[in-house]
């Protein structure tokens, strides 16, 4: 039999589940056994509703400045699916992750996976194996959706990080910041630290560390930050670093996630020691697209996956920061079950045309859809153009568009 590619293992995983989203560890759990999936270097996991992939950035980029060698799983992707699984800050090679799917295929006997299951046990797979092969020295994980039941809460963390908890997937999470925060408090564990970045953290994030015997790391009360317009410095439990740069991420809420990152590197720093030098190394150096990047050229270009109303606030407040542009045009589209008019009136201020497109998936809001929350919101029809493509959109955004304008894509 011919083995199957990388994209020949997506389609596959597509068809395995009749659900594309099937929250619980329960099938899971043999598939593991079976691959013997054994835990040898530190794991750190990453929950929230905004803030996972820069922390999980930021905590790459520190540990590599370190010398550790480094796994590294998030989603989803941008481009290619090899995004999700960077060993060593490079994606993994189709090769690798062909062959790790194979072994979870042969592992499954039968056992009807989900998309993200599936992909999850294949990376989880790679890390397992290089950790054993002594090539891997730490492993940081994303969760995908909640916390309490996604799929990398099948590994027991070392150290839990809860970012940013706000309103999103509340058909699945629950309708309010608490219910929301309590599935993200699922993946604690007892006895070890879990730093929450939050700084107002929903009451069940503390009520469930103390029920568990979790170590509670509270922004505010356990590490703290301040800062200049040159400069910040940070404040643990037993360690203060100072004179620091300002991370590469752009955006004043990153300060909140770095915060959380040293946070974990004190927590776990018997195991995984880093320096000031490696800190100042990896803030300098730490990259992730689609988070408040603005590409270079005229007219400006941000490009900002925000999809949800926190993450549009925040994105909303570094465009404004930014100084003044003649107009601001916007390129965006979203899910239909995404809160479409939050989002909306949070950013409307600052955008003076917008161009709507609609997404390459069945979940996605038409444009007509768009159109209609952003006239109830009182933008005239005039400032509003529909498109069908994404890609087109953008081309139309900068046919409006002067040197001195800006455009800013985001949505999802």
């Amino acid at each position: 039999m011919t083995e199957r590619t990388l994209s020949e293992w997506l389609a596959h995983a597509e068809q395995l589940h009749d659900r594309a989203i099937d929250l619980g560890l329960d099938r899971m759990r043999p598939v593991a056994q079976r691959l013997a999936l054994h835990w040898l270097v530190p794991v750190i996991t990453v929950a929230g509703t905004n803030g996972k992939g820069s922390t999980c950035a930021m905590l790459e980029a520190v540990l590599r400045s370190a010398g550790y060698r480094t796994g590294v799983y998030t989603s989803p992707h941008l481009v290619h699916f090899n995004e999700r699984c960077r060993i060593d800050g490079v994606p993994a090679s189709d090769a690798v992750l062909a062959a790790a799917m194979a072994r979870v295929e042969h592992a499954r006997e039968g056992v009807a996976l989900t998309y993200f299951e599936f992909t999850t046990l294949a990376v989880l797979q790679v890390f397992s194996a290089l950790a054993a092969q002594g090539a891997m020295d730490a492993v940081v994980l994303e969760v995908g959706l909640g916390g309490r039941l996604d799929a990398v809460n099948l590994v027991d963390t070392d150290c839990a990080i809860i970012t940013a908890i706000d309103l999103d997937h509340m058909a699945l999470l629950g309708p309010d910041r608490e219910s929301i925060a309590r599935e993200k408090a699922g993946i604690m564990r007892a006895g070890r630290p879990c730093v929450c970045s939050d700084p107002v953290p929903p009451a069940a994030i503390a009520a469930h560390a103390q029920a568990l015997g979790a170590d509670l790391w509270l922004f505010g009360r356990d590490f703290n930050y301040n800062g200049d317009r040159l400069q910040w410095a940070w404040a643990g439990r037993s360690t203060r670093r100072s004179g620091l740069a300002y991370p590469a991420l752009r955006g004043a809420n990153q300060l909140l996630n770095a915060s959380g990152v040293l946070a974990a590197l004190e927590a776990l720093r018997d195991r995984l020691p880093v320096s000031a030098q490696d800190v100042r190394n990896g803030f300098a150096r730490v990259d992730l697209p689609g988070r408040f990047q603005v590409v270079p050229g005229q007219p400006a270009l941000v490009l900002d996956v925000a999809h949800n109303p926190h993450s549009v606030a925040a994105l909303a407040a570094n465009l404004d920061a930014m100084g003044f542009f003649e107009q601001t045009v916007a390129v965006f589209g979203a899910m239909a079950d995404k809160d479409i008019a939050a989002m909306l009136r949070k950013i409307k201020p600052l955008i003076d045309h917008w161009v709507l497109c609609t997404l390459p998936t069945p979940r996605a809001a038409t444009p007509a859809a768009l159109r209609d929350a952003l006239t109830a919101l009182g933008v005239a029809p005039q400032a509003i153009t529909l498109d069908s493509d994404p890609a087109h959109a953008l081309q139309g955004a900068a046919a409006r568009c002067g040197a001195a304008d800006r455009i800013v894509v985001f949505g999802s």
